[in-house]
């Protein structure tokens, strides 16, 4: 399924806003950021051992949904390792000279982060193991008889790379890591302080009720809930005296048609076609992608993780199917053809 140059215009605009946002409240360092202890924990040890020793990070990845931090933690590493960053996408990396360009310009220490790793191409990604591995690079200079391998040695480098899909990375690839970490979904007391750092950094008057409101419907997403703040603050700016209240969180959400649970206009779409159209499942992801007019990729990637985490969605091997907690919370009758199914003794 392909958008229109219009719609391509506008989701890009939206992007680049956002990613300036998103720059402008991204913590620098490991104390600033918010949530997923472990992962920090980890990292704080290695990044303390590597420090200590003087060498280079070794190689990092992470996975998870997206919108969680993956590309903070990246920028944040270098950070405490005060070395550059440099940053590419796993698509925007065509060639094998494209990589090349990259890797030469990196200095000892520096960190290069691909994000969507997972989309790199077998041919560039042939020519990444010798560099991840012993920081060198074959180009291949002119063709048929006359081609020839070049060796260039390269800085000692960290590789830092991001994806949501990571059983989509090929086992040798996954392999060349040395520390691999999942990012998961926050829990709403996290995001709530992550809504309230945002805020101060914005200038917002915000009370710790209407954080934990935002931070409620945020599905368990940072850039989501930070989103939600900007949307909240422009509503309480124009319709109200500028402070943010519970009630104008309500108000604004319920103009956005996110409900209590956090389930917005494509998630309940994604329900209600699931229920109504194919009696609750099992149905195909492209034949959903269809229904709704939405790639098939955004759906597994943005909506499925979050329907399937709190319980409205199940993923099995003949399709998707809704669940007693998506009739309930649609106010739909469960059909008497799967009450037993669903476990369900009367109806709903």
């Amino acid at each position: 399924m392909t958008h229109s140059p219009d719609k391509r215009f506008l989701r890009d605009a939206l992007k680049e806003r956002d990613s300036a946002f998103e720059t402008q409240i991204r913590p620098r360092g490991l104390g600033e950021f918010v949530g997923q202890e472990k992962v920090k924990e980890r990292l704080a040890i290695a990044i303390e051992a590597a420090r200590s020793r003087r060498e280079p990070l070794e190689h990092a990845l992470f996975y998870g949904p997206p919108g969680l931090g993956k590309t903070t933690l990246a920028y944040i590493i270098g950070n405490e390792l005060k070395v550059a960053v440099k940053s590419a996408s796993g698509p925007s990396i065509e060639r094998a000279g494209d990589l090349a360009g990259l890797l030469t310009n990196l200095k000892d220490g520096d960190i290069l982060f691909i994000d969507e790793i997972h989309r790199l191409s077998s041919a560039v990604e042939e020519y990444l193991y010798p560099a991840m591995e012993d920081f060198v690079i074959d180009i291949m200079i002119d063709q048929g008889p006359n081609a020839r391998s070049v060796r260039l040695n390269l800085s000692r480098f960290t590789l830092v790379g991001a994806t949501t899909r990571f059983g989509l990375l090929t086992a040798p690839l996954r392999s060349r890591f040395g520390l691999v970490n999942r990012v998961d979904f926050y829990p709403a007391a996290d995001l709530s302080r992550i809504v309230e750092r945002s805020a101060k950094i914005l200038g917002v008057e915000l009370s710790p009720a209407s954080a934990a409101e935002i931070s409620r419907r945020s599905r368990g997403t940072p850039r989501i809930a930070n989103s939600l703040l900007r949307r909240v603050r422009d509503y309480a700016q124009v319709r109200t005296s500028g402070a943010i209240t519970p009630d104008s969180v309500r108000a604004a959400l319920s103009l956005l048609e996110i409900d209590e649970e956090g389930l917005d206009e494509m998630d309940k779409r994604v329900l209600d076609v699931i229920i109504s159209h194919y009696n609750g499942g099992p149905v195909g992801l492209e034949t959903i992608a269809v229904a709704i007019g939405e790639e098939a990729d955004t759906i597994e990637e943005v909506y499925e993780p979050f329907l399937i985490q709190r319980g409205y969605l199940q993923r099995t091997r003949t399709g998707r199917c809704a669940t007693k907690k998506a009739y309930a919370h649609l106010g739909v009758k469960v059909p008497s053809s799967r009450q037993g199914e669903l476990g369900i003794g009367g109806d709903v």
